[in-house]
């Protein structure tokens, strides 16, 4: 009998385990994508699943180094995406410097030529399911090319994927790893170009959104592109490019302007000389010395170059190199040829200058071109605390709804403020339209006979 007992003792442990077992398999399923198995972790939310780091192609490095992006390499088992990946190879950032008191006063990220990762917040609920068909937004970091990663304290998808949208945020290559041209690279390139390899990353995330999100619960054709300054460019250039438009279902640019590219891009053949001059700088003057050159070598060569002046502004960027971007966003608007869907394009009220009348000048162009909506905005509140501006950048801590992460001393209008913004933000990911299934919302389109803009502050 006490044999018995204990056996029935042992059963009901083993039952146990196997339910609670099945339980975690339930709530957090493998999934299969690209490269192999992975599982997620619960938010703080505990209704939001994220996986950090996952790999959408092998690392650029060694011989890879200035070549686009390749497949993903392969792992075993289960891989558990639990902790960020590296970010892009940048500088540091400088104490006293106005963006990094902030947004880096915990310290600058991890970071690595290794750096091509994205992160991934679905609804727990859907993790899974491919039926779920959720929409899904694809976030493209700023930080003028030089600078950022898509793990920034300002970003995350709790309060997207509890709305109900999928939300992706991705790295790609920055600075002369990601935007060196140089002839060089041209002769041994199938295509005869060089360079723009930041944003060949971007369309390799783009496309592997595409192959894999349904893993997650999202729908393959809704797909939202969306970025600020740099990152807003590069929307411009995904919308723009045969490489990319036809993935694009909306697409949201956020303080780089409209109409009038305030990122010049320039000929390859103008790239290719800066570049040049950069390695030359250093005595590098072989593909074999470049690529085995310790990136503070190919630093000490930028540094060289800017010194010379020859150049204002920024002198890595995306340029027109005739395969991946034939032409300027502002030429394909002007020719109707960057992807036909609906667009939300803004800026802040102290951003940087010249972006309102082009903004204006895009939901003119394209009222005239399209019947898909544009919704332009400005974002108005000046932040409480010092300095009490609405600053280039200001708007992200609210359409992330990342508040509580910053040092400013906000209030409970701008917590109401940032849920409007991700109602808002959201709501044009799921329907082409901040306003939601109500299509004729306070939030008017801007045309060429109504030039509407909707002002974001605090009530």
């Amino acid at each position: 009998m006490k044999f018995k007992f204990i056996l029935g003792l042992a059963f009901a442990a083993m039952m146990t385990a196997c339910t609670s077992t099945q339980k975690q398999a339930d709530e957090n399923p493998v999934l299969t994508i690209e490269g192999g198995q992975i599982q997620g972790v619960l938010t703080d939310s505990t209704n939001v699943m994220v996986y950090k780091g996952i790999p959408y192609a092998a690392p650029p490095v060694g011989d890879l180094r200035w070549k686009r992006p390749q497949p993903v390499v392969a792992w075993e088992g289960v891989k558990q995406c639990d902790k960020w990946g590296y970010a892009p190879l940048q500088r540091d950032h400088v104490p006293g410097d106005f963006y990094t008191e902030e947004f880096y006063f915990g310290g600058d990220q991890e970071r690595s030529e290794d750096c091509l990762y994205l992160n991934v917040w679905a609804p727990a609920g859907t993790v899974g399911k491919a039926d779920a068909k959720l929409p899904v937004a694809m976030w493209v970091h700023g930080g003028a090319y030089m600078g950022g990663c898509g793990h920034e304290i300002t970003m995350d998808g709790d309060a997207w994927a509890t709305r109900g949208v999928i939300l992706v945020t991705i790295n790609y290559r920055l600075g002369i790893m990601g935007f060196l041209s140089h002839p060089l690279l041209a002769d041994e390139d199938p295509d005869g170009v060089s360079g723009n390899y930041g944003t060949w990353d971007q369309v390799a995330a783009l496309k592997w959104v595409h192959k894999n999100i349904a893993q997650f619960g999202g729908d393959p054709d809704n797909i939202t592109i969306l970025g600020q300054s740099a990152g807003a460019a590069s929307i411009k250039n995904l919308v723009t490019s045969n490489e990319s438009k036809k993935l694009v279902s909306k697409a949201i640019i956020q303080s780089i302007g409209g109409i009038g590219d305030l990122i010049p891009s320039p000929a390859q053949d103008v790239a290719e000389n800066i570049g040049k001059e950069m390695m030359d700088a250093v005595g590098l003057t072989t593909l074999e010395a470049m690529r085995a050159a310790a990136p503070e070598k190919l630093d000490e060569g930028f540094g060289a170059f800017m010194a010379t002046g020859k150049v204002q502004g920024l002198p890595l960027t995306p340029h027109l190199d005739g395969r991946l971007l034939g032409k300027s966003f502002t030429e394909a608007t002007m020719d109707n040829t960057i992807a036909d869907v609906p667009y939300m394009i803004g800026s802040t009220l102290d951003d940087m200058p010249g972006m309102e009348p082009g903004i204006i000048e895009f939901g003119k162009v394209r009222s005239k071109l399209t019947d898909k909506p544009v919704y332009a905005y400005r974002f108005d509140r000046r932040l409480p605390g010092e300095p009490n501006t609405a600053y280039h950048s200001s708007e992200l801590w609210f359409m992330f709804k990342t508040l509580s992460r910053s040092r400013r001393p906000f209030t409970p209008a701008d917590y109401e403020l940032a849920d409007r913004m991700m109602d808002y933000w959201t709501n044009f990911a799921k329907y082409g339209n901040p306003n939601g299934n109500n299509v004729n919302g306070e939030w008017k389109p801007a045309t060429e006979a109504d030039p509407f803009v909707m002002h974001l502050d605090i009530k």
